[in-house]
């Protein structure tokens, strides 16, 4: 028997098969591989590093990292699911998702699982324990996000999810359950949020998909949120004709999800043709702007639709469940707001040259730009989002921390209203200091540079404050008081 492991198989399914061998859960992941014919997926790629301490973690996640270099605070962050058999590393090497982060500025976070959680090393999207707000895997999702944005200064506004497969099917979980955190999301090859609530009805949402009204699918979702009113997040929904894994009328029924949860028609917008085949839908909110878009891609099987290139709509590699048809992370951070131009900005005029940063203070940056012929105004944004506007050729900011770094970008607008393209970013640090807090193990405070070890002990950077033993198992916070300057503050940060 050579069975077919898909990347969605739940849990549990194939245990009675192989039984788990005394050893470590990396040789059971090693040793399913094999049986498979899949070549074992590596933990870790190069740029792609681990976290330790984000949280309490009580789904038993591991989180592991990309930061383009010089990342500047208020910049976007965008968490992406892997499927089952795989993991971080094999979705951070095949995705395309490292490639946009360096060249649109945002910070990367992917979530692993294990054979200790699920047999299959899936996320446990099904599972009541797992898939509610404020518990399990998705509480430690969440936790994670907050790592961020404590730790990178990412725009809490500007946070994004997207997964494939068993990653897609949790990345629905994570919209639903968290409006309030995430500002969009994309479902790749996934499920319908509220769909399942065990392993047979998870066997059910995936063979054959299940049919209810928007309205039903919508109360799934506003069930989900804890109550949540709105700004709902805009999601976008991919997946292949040929996908004999996940059936394709779930796209449909997640489309009918997010467009009831958006108070919006099934019928879209408009449609357009793009390569590999693809069809997209757009289905506009009150304002004309996407709220959910639906990429139909003609005859790909599961997986997720990369295109390996050096152009700027193409990225990853292929592999399982890596499919070339066209480059979905481009499309989808296009979709989002993420590419150069603000993915919203429709007018004509050009992006202004010459952006500078003319001075700064604790709070306050200082920026000039070249003017635009045909310029009525310009919009300036801080890390993404609009922080004012001006008539002139200059601006400054205000209001800002002080000892951080911000990154800018400026628009043109023309006399009707349009905004045009943005410019190339800058960045700017305010002076003073911020004082920031850190909590993780001895032996990461010493990787990160805020401690060292002597001994076998750990000391704090400055302060020389002894923090015990020099190991993972030891955790502590650390306050920077002042550059360079540590301090214990297990009580409290700033206490």
């Amino acid at each position: 028997m050579n069975p077919t492991f898909p990347p969605f198989v739940p849990r549990r399914v194939w245990r009675l098969k192989w039984p788990r061998p005394v050893s470590a859960a990396a040789t059971v992941l090693a040793l399913i591989a094999v049986v498979l014919g899949l070549s074992p997926a590596p933990a870790q790629a190069a740029g792609l590093q681990q976290v330790t301490g984000f949280g309490s973690n009580p789904g038993n996640l591991q989180m592991f990292q990309y930061v383009p270099d010089s990342l500047p605070s208020g910049a976007p962050l965008v968490v992406a699911l892997h499927g089952c058999t795989q993991s971080a590393g094999d979705y951070y090497s095949h995705s395309g998702w490292s490639k946009y982060a360096d060249m649109y500025g945002f910070a990367l976070v992917l979530p692993q699982t294990t054979t200790a959680n699920n047999a299959n090393s899936c996320f446990n999207w099904y599972q009541s324990s797992d898939d509610t707000r404020g518990q399990g895997e998705a509480l430690s999702i969440k936790q994670m996000v907050d790592y961020a944005r404590s730790h990178y200064g990412s725009d809490a506004g500007r946070v994004y999810i997207t997964g494939l497969s068993a990653g897609g099917a949790m990345t629905s979980v994570m919209l639903a359950d968290y409006p309030d955190v995430f500002a969009g999301g994309a479902i790749d090859s996934g499920i319908p949020a509220g769909c399942a609530t065990d392993l047979t009805s998870a066997l059910t949402c995936e063979y054959n998909a299940v049919n209810r009204t928007p309205g039903q699918w919508g109360d799934a979702v506003r069930g989900a949120s804890g109550g949540w009113g709105g700004p709902w997040p805009r999601v976008a929904i991919w997946q292949g004709t040929g996908d004999t894994t996940v059936n394709p009328a779930n796209a449909t029924e997640e489309r009918d999800q997010w467009t009831n949860v958006w108070g919006l028609s099934q019928t879209p917008s408009s449609t357009t043709t793009l390569t590999g085949g693809t069809t997209r839908a757009v289905y506009d909110d009150a304002n004309g702007k996407a709220a959910v878009e639906t990429f139909s891609v003609s005859g790909m099987a599961h997986g997720l639709a990369v295109n390996p290139g050096s152009g700027t709509d193409q990225c990853g590699s292929t592999g399982t469940y890596y499919l070339n048809y066209l480059c979905s992370s481009y499309w989808t951070a296009k979709f989002w707001g993420l590419d150069a131009s603000g993915g919203g900005d429709t007018g004509s005029l050009p992006a202004p040259t010459g952006l500078t940063v003319t001075g700064t203070t604790d709070t306050t940056v200082s920026l000039s730009w070249s003017a635009v012929s045909g310029a009525a105004a310009y919009q300036v944004y801080r890390g993404g989002t609009e922080a004012g506007s001006t008539a002139g050729t200059s601006y400054t900011d205000t209001a800002l921390n002080s000892g951080t770094r911000y990154g800018y970008t400026v628009a043109a607008v023309d006399s009707g209203g349009a905004v045009g393209a943005r410019s190339s970013a800058v960045s700017a640090t305010t002076t003073g200091y911020q004082p920031q807090c850190f909590t993780d193990s001895n032996y990461h405070h010493v990787a990160a540079g805020r401690a060292h070890q002597s001994l076998g002990y750990v000391y704090a950077n400055g302060s020389s404050q002894n923090m015990g033993l020099y190991n993972v198992s030891v955790t502590h916070t650390l306050q920077e008081t002042s550059s360079g300057y540590y301090v214990i503050a297990d009580s409290g940060c700033g206490s």
